[in-house]
């Protein structure tokens, strides 16, 4: 009896543990922000990115178990180059200070401080009550603390602004003190020399506050030249700037992004997942000396761009959003590579790095020409630019002669890796590469004949990607772990996550066994894909393109049943709020070009929008079965604003395309079915 007894008891605590590392941490508030009120599963840490074009910085925060906040900032200036001028040394400081406790009332420290909740929408706030001591007796929640932290959008400085609230009966003397903190680096182990990094408060001195009365000030942290130096007495940060405008400015912009390329689902989460990560996926961008250049982030990854990140990932995205900043990184990101381009054909490097100067060849190729000629030519197809696709045209044109003339006798693309720079075998020919060199053919065959490239070449990339297509099938095409799927290199066994790129990329001969192998326990784990069956590493890129090749493959209610578990842990679970890089590398780190990722599982997979010309394009939509509607409005591809609209009508889809507010297409269609828009 006692074992039976045992044996209950143990399943009801293991159904109690399953059903609290279930629940979401956070939730979702009516302005579109997320919200957490730490009141259980303390302590608890976490980190997040938040950038602007001259600074990105890293809040590490967390909540104790007696509900006091501590927050760690690090801070990265992309431009303040450190030698050797190599992609990761980038000018970075943290900061680990308490604010509020510099802060005295009536001669002593806030006591007990209890967290109400930090909240975040691009711009973090954290509410908080504290007590003191009144005649010898501790009043608590007496005074409310609000902090408020943000980065510049344009200027090398991160802000926290912090309002002291008198919530007592009493009147209270605050003092603020003088706190100024200055590192200076030494001459020679700057690029550009010395760099200066300051921390100060814009206050100072003794306040009384009244019961109900408010007291503002708030703390800049900046990193600049010396050589930068102004005359001293404008040489205070605080001279150069209006505290209003910075957050303003910032919020702006969050909504610019909000507002554009808008999804309207029944399911809230996956909305404002999709909104998120416009969010992130958009920031990250940085004003170097060689043009505007998105970058990864991470505190490793900036003034700088990859062959993958962005010029395969998030630079066919930035159209879509209609972001003007995204757009012009995009097109230099693509200038950037050309300037390697070479009659030799010898490889372009994957990154090009310290804000252009140089480059990084470390992995040797890893398929960095079809991963370019596929973005560049999805890019310039969503883009609508006829100057902008003339001019992409010869890196398109030369990037695809480049993996023509490393075809294997098997007809598949050769490389040395792959875009995990062999962390993972990659074997000499790999299926990500020759799915995107796959793409890349059928995307220019679009293109080229939009600016007038001769029929000739364009009917020899379509003959070039049919073979190329049988070649993948033939080669890679495999039985493997049972499944009816394809093995990522000659000689492997072991399944692995990248398999999902021919659903990608249009190429179902083998979708049903993928998918399968896919979503099977040996790769889906509760943070998506891992990267190979039987480890523990996993990539968020990987994971992405598979929810988006997964649904464009008509295996809608599968891919969006894991995607809804994907966002909700994303945005709501313990780390928010956006996509990851990977774990264990780097801590899963809010790299920014995943998130473009993300959006593209929606415009590519459910709406399964592909570009076939500047100003049309064919869709797929895919309406999963619980829903009634789906719609993206402010899409602003192919150079104009429009909105797409998705119901269900009995058996069929209604699809509605809008211009300017106006119908321009009605259909009824099967599931499944694809039309042609030109707008």
């Amino acid at each position: 009896m006692k074992r039976i007894f045992l044996f209950i008891s143990l399943i009801l605590v293991a159904s109690v543990t399953v059903c609290a590392q279930s629940q979401d941490r956070w939730t979702i508030l009516q302005d579109g922000s997320i919200q957490w009120k730490p009141t259980r599963n303390l302590p608890h840490e976490d980190h997040v990115e938040m950038s602007g074009q001259m600074l990105s910085v890293v809040l590490r925060y967390g909540v104790d178990v007696q509900q006091r906040f501590h927050l760690n900032r690090s801070l990265v200036f992309p431009m303040l180059r450190m030698k050797p001028n190599k992609t990761q040394n980038n000018l970075k400081q943290r900061f680990d200070v308490n604010i509020p406790a510099m802060v005295t009332v009536d001669d002593q420290t806030l006591l007990n401080e209890v967290v109400q909740d930090i909240t975040f929408n691009g711009i973090m706030r954290v509410e908080s009550d504290y007590g003191y001591i009144y005649r010898r007796k501790e009043l608590k929640n007496a005074i409310h603390v609000t902090r408020i932290l943000y980065p510049s959008i344009n200027a090398p400085r991160y802000l926290e602004e912090y309002t002291f609230k008198n919530n007592s009966q009493n009147p209270i003397t605050l003092r603020v003190p003088e706190w100024r903190v200055t590192y200076t680096t030494p001459e020679e182990a700057g690029v550009y020399g010395a760099y200066r990094i300051e921390a100060s408060l814009s206050k100072k001195g003794t306040f009384i506050l009244k019961p109900g009365e408010t007291l503002d000030f708030y703390a800049i942290y900046s990193g600049k030249k010396v050589s930068d130096d102004v005359t001293e007495k404008d040489n205070t940060a605080f001279s150069r700037i209006t505290i209003q405008s910075e957050r303003a400015g910032r919020q702006a912009l969050i909504n610019q992004w909000w507002e554009n390329l808008v999804l309207d689902t029944p399911d809230p989460v996956l909305n404002r997942m999709f909104a998120f990560a416009k969010l992130r996926g958009a920031e990250s961008i940085y004003r170097t000396k060689g043009g505007l250049m998105h970058g990864p982030g991470g505190e490793a990854y900036y003034a700088a761009v990859w062959a993958n990140d962005q010029a395969e990932y998030i630079n066919p995205f930035f159209p879509f959003l209609g972001y003007d900043i995204g757009n012009e990184s995009a097109l230099n990101a693509y200038r950037h590579f050309a300037r390697y381009m070479n009659p030799e054909y010898n490889p372009i490097p994957s990154s090009i790095i310290s804000e252009g100067v140089s480059f990084w060849h470390g992995a040797k190729d890893r398929g960095d020409g079809a991963m370019i000629a596929y973005g560049a030519a999805r890019y310039a197809l969503a883009r609508g630019d006829k100057e902008e696709a003339r001019e992409l045209w010869p890196l398109i044109e030369w990037c695809l002669e480049y993996c023509k003339r490393k075809l294997t006798p098997n007809g598949v693309v050769a490389s040395n890796s792959d875009e995990l720079e062999n962390r993972f075998p990659a074997g000499d020919a790999n299926l990500c590469t020759s799915t995107l060199y796959y793409d890349a053919l059928r995307s220019a065959a679009l293109l080229g004949r939009e600016i007038g490239v001769s029929g000739k070449q364009l009917a020899t990339y379509t003959a070039q990607a049919k073979a190329l297509e049988s070649a993948i099938e033939s080669h890679f095409g495999y039985e493997i772990e049972g499944f009816h799927s394809y093995r990522y290199y000659e000689g492997n066994d072991i399944l692995r996550s990248w398999i999902c790129m021919p659903l990608v990329m249009g190429i179902y001969t083998r979708a049903k066994g993928t998918i399968d192998a896919l979503f099977s326990p040996r790769l889906w784990t509760n943070d998506g894909l891992l990267t190979q069956a039987g480890t523990e590493t996993f990539w968020d890129r990987s994971t992405l393109y598979a929810l988006r090749g997964t649904i464009a493959a008509g295996e809608v209610e599968k891919g969006m049943d894991f995607l809804k578990k994907y966002s909700r842990r994303r945005l709501l679970g313990d780390h928010v709020p956006y996509a990851i890089e990977a774990w264990p590398e780097g801590n899963q780190r809010h790299l920014s070009a995943e998130s473009g990722l993300y959006c593209r599982i929606y415009t590519e997979g459910l709406f399964g929008i592909r570009p076939i010309g500047l100003r049309n394009f064919e869709m797929t939509p895919r309406l999963p079965q619980e829903w009634n509607y789906m719609n993206l409005n402010k899409i602003r591809a192919f150079n104009s604003n429009f909105d797409i609209h998705v119901s269900r009508v009995g058996e069929k889809l209604h699809v509605e395309v809008l211009q300017e507010g106006k119908s321009i297409i009605k259909k009824n269609i099967e599931e499944g079915k694809t039309i042609k828009v030109r707008l």
